[in-house]
């Protein structure tokens, strides 16, 4: 089959100035493709950049490219958040499941989507490899597509998989694929995995994020029999319990024995084990977090984080007081998914402390922080110190189960708040 390429300059000639571009998700975002349309600024005027979670460099948020571009993202990571924090980039609050039909109701029309993609089959298809999640959507509707094509990308089975006749242009590109890395567990953090594990049942459908935490579970989790998992994103940590054969998916009601995730970031190893992997079902978040599928699994347990939260259990997981930190994201698609299983388990993991000291467990929230998950929608809320379960408790046992895993040095400080709030106080 003859392909014909071209160059990212002269593929990004289709963006016109007004236009709504779309760039692929975490470590499939095209960076070649972003850099030529940077190029471009002189000659484009008011170009809306959209997307989820990118990794890599976002020249186009620079003040001097103000009048070029304007960025709408609807998650805030690290390259893009003092963007966001100084005015310079906005933020949508959204949950990830509801993006995709954004797209194809029409209501976020998308110009120009910029993907990465795998090396075309033999019959013509492509993958959107490692991030299906919102990204085929974006693809599906986009009056114009153009793709880096990259060997390193890994091909995927389920809804990323299109063919080269979508795309309005090619660009051949031999860049590695973003890896992250995962680093040592502490202390605190292998206890918070410890404490969240012991809540984990065998047969167990798993919806959990990436970092330390994630990790922590999972590596806690080795004499577990029969876990599934159905989640918006994963990493390394599950390999070795699909290898182990503890997570295996045969309890699952949806997608049985399949890995069911939106999107994936790690290290190479992880790509590698996506790649072509029948095992592997990487499909769009409009269906991963639709609380009418997830909650068709049996004891699905859904692992969340939070930065802060209240006495009461209100949780802020996206922002610190004002400052946007990261995005709504997939939490309460999930932790509403398993409230709603048969035997489902929504848990809120987080240390009690900052790094500096300053408890996560706190009276009131900050000023203007963003509450994500509200608290009628809390079961479980684990700390290093325990398990405090919230459902079904009154005002007074919720804080009293809170400040019982909060750290021994603000507890007494969170009595005395709480006591004065309950009673009518002021602080």
């Amino acid at each position: 089959m003859s392909i014909k390429y071209t160059t990212a300059e002269e593929a990004v000639k289709v963006i016109k100035s007004g236009h709504r571009v779309f760039l692929h998700s975490a470590a499939a975002t095209p960076v070649e493709l972003v850099k030529a349309m940077t190029a471009r600024h002189e000659e484009l005027r008011n170009v809306e950049i959209v997307s989820i979670h990118t990794e890599g460099p976002v020249p186009y948020a620079e003040e001097q490219y103000k009048d070029s571009f304007n960025i709408n993202t609807f998650f805030v990571g690290k390259n893009i958040r003092p963007y966001v924090n100084s005015g310079r980039a906005s933020y949508i609050p959204m949950f990830l499941s509801e993006i995709p039909d954004m797209f194809r109701r029409g209501l976020m029309p998308v110009d120009v989507a910029m993907v990465t993609v795998s090396p075309p089959d033999k019959h013509g298809f492509v993958s959107l490899g490692c991030s299906v999640d919102v990204s085929n959507a974006a693809v599906d509707t986009a009056k114009y597509v153009i793709a880096q094509v990259n060997p390193n990308m890994p091909k995927t089975i389920g809804d990323g998989t299109v063919h080269i006749s979508r795309f309005h242009a090619l660009v051949e590109s031999d860049d590695p694929i973003f890896e992250l890395h995962a680093g040592d567990l502490s202390e605190v953090e292998m206890a918070i995995g410890k404490n969240v594990a012991g809540l984990i049942e065998d047969g167990a459908t798993l919806q959990m994020g990436i970092g330390a935490i994630p990790n922590a579970v999972l590596a806690t989790l080795g004499n577990h029999k029969d876990l599934g998992i159905h989640t918006e994103m994963f990493s390394d940590g599950i390999i070795e319990l699909v290898e182990k054969g503890v997570i295996n998916g045969v309890k699952k009601k949806v997608y049985p024995e399949k890995i069911v995730s939106g999107f994936v970031i790690g290290s190479r190893k992880v790509y590698d084990f996506i790649d072509d992997n029948p095992m592997v079902m990487m499909l769009d978040v409009g269906e991963v977090n639709d609380t009418k599928v997830i909650r068709k699994n049996p004891k699905v347990t859904a692992i969340n984080s939070a930065l802060e939260i209240d006495i009461f259990g209100q949780v802020c997981a996206d922002s610190i007081g004002p400052r946007q930190y990261s995005g709504v994201g997939g939490q309460m698609d999930f932790v509403r998914g398993a409230s709603l299983s048969s035997g489902g388990k929504p848990i809120i993991a987080l240390p009690s402390a900052t790094g500096k000291g300053i408890s996560r467990i706190v009276s009131t929230l900050k000023p203007n922080a963003s509450v994500v998950t509200t608290r009628a929608h809390v079961h479980y809320v684990v700390t290093e110190y325990g398990v405090a379960y919230l459902y079904g408790k009154n005002l007074k046992e919720r804080t009293k189960a809170l400040i019982d895993v909060a750290h021994p040095a603000h507890r007494e400080q969170l009595e005395k708040e709480s006591f004065q709030i309950l009673n009518g106080g002021k602080m």
